[in-house]
């Protein structure tokens, strides 16, 4: 006879440290924001919270979001994932939060 245990809930505590942890990790970057750094300036397409999406579209195991976001400053650049965090060398060009996401 084998016996399973049932499924546990996550704990409430544990879940809410992870997600102000990948809210500090996404930072400011809403959908229709603009943020620039060494690398160019990109406009967030869609913010994946869900981690196994994020898995997906990173090809990496421990991945718990990622962003879709597009070069500006590239004509016809194709959107893309990413998987980097915020950082003091990011900066927000355009914030689509304060503007009800309108550009």
């Amino acid at each position: 006879m084998t016996l399973t245990a049932p499924a546990a809930e996550p704990d409430p505590m544990i879940r809410e440290a992870l997600r102000r942890v990948v809210d500090d990790q996404i930072g400011p970057r809403t959908p229709g924001s603009i943020y620039q750094n060494i690398d160019g300036a990109f406009e967030v397409l869609a913010v994946i919270r869900n981690p196994e999406r994020a898995r997906a579209l990173l090809g990496r195991r421990s991945a718990q979001w990622a962003l879709v976001v597009k070069d500006v400053l590239r004509p016809g650049a194709e959107p893309f994932a990413i998987g980097s965090v915020w950082t003091t060398s990011d900066h927000l060009v355009h914030d689509a939060a304060a503007t009800g996401g309108v550009k």
